[in-house]
């Protein structure tokens, strides 16, 4: 008799039944049920049953039970699993690894130097930019009729584009490539700041200006990204601080233009009065330069073989790896030396993100839409994984580094020329001259009069003829017969005056404006010259342009320091020492009582400060990986322009009040940055990852 146990099928395939559980016959098979696989069966056979009560029937004839094959195989693919990963994580380990090593064969020559000049070109545009609006406003304010709140408002939305393009370009510039986004930046600042010279109202000048703000505020972190991915670890801090080097000579670039153009007037022409475009307009003109040679320059640069690497596109990165290594060698009178690298590692490729509506399906709108709204996605993904918990901590750190350092550099370096203003205002008002019940008769005023008060004066058939009138007032006086032709004025006013029988020919002393509660007999007002471009030459102080030179070049000395120490004694040493000397120079500035004690700290400050801006931007691009580098950049320097907006609209408000407070915000926020730096690691001896 057959084992009770075990499925007996005979020839004809007929099933018998087999001896169930309990002494039960189970039902018998059935004909028409659908076949299965073997360990589909054994598994139905056995389903509903006990284990330990049920013995395996194909134990004793060496079949392994289905679930421990199921096992297995989960367990080879978890191991197949395991191994993947490690391979990824190794490849990825290895690649910095790597491209260091590949960098080091390259060496350092012909090609980084040309580079360096480019990208230059394209930081010294930045640094150009943060003195335009400034240098040409005591023009363009007379030019456009700017009141107080416009010049104020102007100056802000020129950093506030800047805070705009750098978030913008950083992030772009991890998904579409460092080259091609500060293409674009610098293109769209050319075209705006080309535009903006022509502007005649102030509402297109400010669009204009806002929009040449955001193309260039994505030079700094795009530039030094893209720099930093072609250097070796033992330059990379010296030859990113000689870069700083072109955001000074931005600086004396656009003092020396503005001292040698705008006060000359002659430098523009005129279309009626609809159409002006005077010599600041020219100066405008000129500071467009710079940016126009480094879009010109890197049209001839390549793609970042880092960033290449990153999007999986490693055949481009190898040539101009391979470009990079022949230039050089070739340079140092080697060319026979042969670019050895075969294969380059890789990080696990990432599955595109792009969705690509067909031809067929979808317009070529609908696909601009869908491919722009996915790149907006994976900006807005790459930007939010700075809070990752790896970086977070350290993000903040650095974060709180730049803002202290912005807030007092860029607060103070606006507060040096409105102090110098300021006293230059008490000084003038110093000197004013009063002259009461005067009585002229007769007499012709062919001189210029400044400074001066007239108080219940008498004037009888006089004639004031081709004259300037600065800073004159007029109080209860007598004006009769008099005759005014072509007369030019600034802060002129007649306030409880008589005028009788009196001409103003040609003038811009009219009715509405320059009289106040004055009495009006017989008084004619021919062909006034209405608008405030009659004296726009004014107020264009030539001390104001050496001070910005001036301290422009003093960070001269800074840049040197830094870029010989950098490696030598690290990062941090460099950022906390030069912020809490910084702030040791703060205090020196209770003893600015005069014009020229303020340009002598102005000069001071700039010096010491100039080394932490060197460490700030190193330590920015060595912190983060290249997959998130120019986005994290972007966003430290939208913090960095942030701090300037608050800083000089703080610092302004304070003028001719105190000086108090403009000085214990920045020693207070550069003590609190220079500790905190500290605190940061040191990326002196650390690949680029």
């Amino acid at each position: 008799m057959d084992d009770p146990y075990q499925n007996n099928i005979n020839q004809q395939g007929e099933t018998y039944p087999t001896y169930g559980e309990g002494g039960e016959y189970t039902y018998p098979y059935k004909t028409d049920y659908p076949p299965q696989e073997e360990e589909d069966a054994a598994s139905d056979v056995t389903e509903g049953h006990d284990d330990d009560d049920q013995m395996y029937e194909g134990e004793y004839q060496g079949i392994p039970h289905p679930d421990e094959i199921k096992e297995a195989r989960r367990a080879a693919r978890r191991e197949a699993r395991m191994k993947a990963r490690m391979a990824a994580e190794v490849e990825e380990e290895t690649l910095p690894d790597q491209y260091e090593s590949i960098m080091e064969d390259c060496g350092h020559g012909r090609f980084q130097w040309t580079l360096f000049t480019v990208l230059g070109l394209a930081l010294m545009a930045d640094g150009v930019e943060c003195f335009v609006v400034s240098f040409a406003l005591p023009s363009a304010e007379k030019d456009m009729c700017l009141s107080n709140a416009d010049k104020g408002m102007l100056g802000l939305l020129v950093y506030v584009g800047m805070m705009i393009g750098a978030v913008l370009w950083g992030g772009l510039a991890d998904k579409l490539g460092r080259r091609q986004c500060l293409l674009y930046a610098l293109a769209i600042n050319c075209i705006f700041s080309f535009l903006s010279c022509f502007a005649q109202s102030y509402g297109f000048f400010i669009f204009f200006r806002l929009g040449s703000g955001i193309g260039i505020g994505g030079s700094i972190p795009v530039v030094y990204t893209y720099y930093a991915e072609f250097l070796q670890m033992d330059k990379r801090g010296e030859h990113l601080s000689w870069l700083c080097l072109f955001w000074m000579l931005g600086g004396l670039y656009a003092s020396f233009t503005a001292w040698g153009i705008i006060p000359h007037y002659g430098w523009g022409f005129s279309m009626g009065t609809e159409f002006q475009f005077h010599s600041w307009r020219v100066f405008v003109l000129v500071c467009f330069l710079p940016s126009v040679a480094a879009l010109a320059g890197l049209v001839f640069m390549p793609e970042s073989p880092r960033f290449l690497l990153e999007t999986a596109r490693h055949d481009e990165a190898w040539m101009i790896l391979k470009q990079v290594h022949d230039t050089n060698w070739r340079a140092k009178g080697e060319p026979e030396r042969v670019f050895q690298v075969s294969q380059i590692k890789m990080p696990q490729a990432q599955d595109d993100e792009f969705i690509e509506i067909q031809s067929e399906t979808g317009t070529a709108f609908q696909r601009f839409m869908v491919r722009h709204m996915t790149l907006v996605k994976q900006v807005m993904k790459n930007l939010m994984s700075l809070a990752a918990p790896d970086l977070r901590l350290h993000g903040l750190f650095i974060a709180i580094v730049w803002f202290t350092m912005a807030f007092s550099y860029y607060g103070l370096g606006a507060w040096f020329p409105d102090q110098i203003k300021y006293l230059q205002f008490e000084e003038y008002e110093s000197n004013v001259k009063i002259f009461h019940r005067e009585k002229v008769e007769r007499f012709h005023f062919n001189f210029t009069l400044q400074n001066q008060v007239h108080k219940e004066g008498e004037y009888i058939h006089d004639r004031f003829i081709d004259i300037e009138i600065r800073n004159v007032k007029f109080e209860e006086s007598l004006f009769e017969n008099c005759y005014f032709e072509d007369v030019r004025s600034t802060d002129t006013f007649f306030e409880n005056c008589t005028l009788k029988n009196t001409v103003f020919y040609n003038t811009d002393l009219w009715e509405d404006s320059k009289f106040i509660n004055c009495k009006l007999e017989n008084t004619t007002f021919l062909h006034p010259k209405k608008g405030c471009h009659l004296n726009f030459q004014e107020q264009n102080d030539i001390l104001i342009y050496l001070v910005s030179f001036l301290g422009s070049l003093s960070v001269l000395p800074g840049n040197i320091i830094a870029g010989l120490l950098m490696d030598k004694i690290g990062r941090l040493k460099i950022i906390g020492g030069s912020m809490l000397g910084s702030a040791g120079c703060t205090f020196f500035l209770l003893l600015c009582f005069s014009q020229w004690a303020v340009v002598f700290f102005q000069c001071l400050f700039f010096a010491a400060s100039a080394a932490a801006w060197n460490g700030i931007e190193v330590i920015t691009v060595e912190l983060y990986p290249a997959s998130k580098r120019a986005t994290a950049f972007g966003v430290l320097n939208g913090t960095c322009k942030l701090a300037a907006i608050i800083s000089t609209f703080t610092f302004g408000k304070v003028i001719g009040i105190t000086k108090i407070i403009p000085i214990i915000l920045s020693f207070s926020a550069l003590v609190c940055g220079g500790l905190l730096a500290f605190k940061l690691p040191e990326t002196r001896e650390v690949i680029l990852q």
